[in-house]
């Protein structure tokens, strides 16, 4: 049985991808600030999945999810999920205010690489993989998308590099395109996004991902053959 770390997995696309993976036949560690949210995860989900709440942000939170991975015979995949969008409405960059700078960096940047730092040994004796999950607002330049879009162009940049220092390990940065979430509503309060499709028509795109082990680089959901996502 295959063993993967989610973060952010309580709701949206990490719970969405969580569940795939369960329904594939992995085991799933899961975190999250939302510790009720968790609970009915684990409800759902039965005993495949394994909650630990907690704020990414928190070193000793951190080590507890790796460490649930190791009891459950070793990690194989890594999803570095949980991402922070910043104030709402999104700011100008004139206007952001910069310790809305620091705290972003701080959950969609140093966090991922914390845990990448601490799950790498258990991923380089599996040949395991890292998924960072990314946006378009790392590649383009959307008004209002400026701070978040720095940090993930920072975590893009981290793996890239990542994929030339650990060649051992698959590297991927998957941008999963715009989705119907509490994370993307807020970037657009008041607004109506059921436009937007669900995090769940994404995730057969992921399991492709991980069945065909592409090289390390920059995905897009929107870009797999649609025949290899279903």
């Amino acid at each position: 049985m295959r063993t993967a770390i989610i973060t952010g997995g309580s709701r949206g696309f990490g719970r969405a991808l969580a569940g795939a993976l369960v329904g594939e036949g992995w085991s799933v560690v899961v975190d999250g600030r939302d510790a009720t949210a968790l609970t009915a995860a684990q409800r759902e989900l039965g005993p495949s999945l394994h909650a630990v709440p907690g704020n990414v942000t928190d070193p000793s939170h951190r080590a507890a999810v790796v460490e649930a991975a190791h009891r459950l015979g070793g990690l194989d995949l890594l999803v570095n999920n949980a991402s922070a969008i910043g104030p709402s409405p999104l700011p100008r960059l004139a206007e952001v205010p910069l310790e809305a700078m620091g705290e972003l960096h701080e959950v969609n940047v140093v966090a991922p690489l914390a845990l990448i730092q601490l799950a790498l040994p258990q991923l380089r004796s599996r040949r395991g993989a890292i998924l960072n999950v990314t946006s378009d607002a790392a590649v383009e330049a959307y008004e209002g998308w400026g701070a978040y879009g720095t940090t993930k162009a920072a975590l893009e940049q981290l793996s890239n590099v990542l994929r030339v220092e650990e060649p051992s390990i698959r590297v991927w940065w998957f941008d999963p395109g715009d989705m119907r979430t509490e994370m993307h509503q807020a970037a657009y309060p008041g607004e109506d996004i059921s436009d937007r499709p669900l995090p769940a028509s994404v995730t057969p795109a992921v399991l492709w991902v991980l069945d065909a082990r592409p090289p390390s680089g920059r995905l897009r959901g929107d870009d797999l053959p649609l025949e290899q996502r279903s």
